[in-house]
């Protein structure tokens, strides 16, 4: 079995001065599934069709093994975006796909609840996941990809440092409809600069 940097660790807590980030748990249902519904509207264009039971407990409880598998088997952590001062969830974000061998590298994913979008939340999570990805899991490049229209994404992943690599051509299936994104790449080099 490969020896994967961060199996044998503690549950990994990213703490910023504004957000925390950490695995979400059963007691997080009710303020994650308020704040989904709430923005249901503002992530449905963003997002692949949500399933019939997206916001329902047992939902709930299959995103919550699922999140445990794929840190258990080392192929991906999911977050939750937490603000500090409220402790409420404001968001998610997910680094997928972790790959290792010759390519080490992983995909993020995230969405911010619509109250809390425009604050610079979801920059301040890709600060605390870049160094996390980089530092602790020692991966070697991020990838990250988005509709061309979503400026705000387009505008967060620059922020963050982060560099258009091109145009993937009906890449994912989002809302029901296959989209173009714009493919966006961070290599651990260019991040200490």
């Amino acid at each position: 079995m490969l020896a994967l940097p961060f199996a044998q660790k503690a549950t990994p807590v990213l703490k910023g001065e504004r957000i925390t980030l950490r695995l979400p748990v059963g007691r997080d249902y009710e303020q994650w599934a308020a704040l989904r519904q709430a923005s249901r509207s503002f992530l449905e264009p963003w997002e692949p069709l949500w399933s019939v039971d997206e916001l329902e407990r047992s939902g709930w409880r299959y995103r919550l093994e699922r999140n445990r598998t794929e840190f258990k088997t080392g192929s991906g952590i999911g977050f939750l975006v937490i603000d500090n001062a409220e402790n409420r969830v404001t968001g998610g974000i997910t680094m997928g796909n972790i790959r290792r061998g010759v390519a080490q590298t992983c995909q993020i994913g995230y969405w911010m609840g619509e109250n809390y979008a425009g604050r610079g939340y979801m920059l301040d999570a890709l600060n605390l996941v870049i160094p996390f990805a980089f530092r602790e899991l020692r991966l070697h490049r991020i990838e990250a990809a988005c509709i061309p229209s979503n400026a705000r994404s387009v505008r967060v992943l620059e922020k963050a440092g982060f560099t258009r690599e091109g145009l993937a051509r009906s890449y994912l299936r989002i809302n029901g409809a296959w989209q173009d994104h714009l493919l966006y790449g961070l290599v651990c080099d260019d991040a200490r600069r």
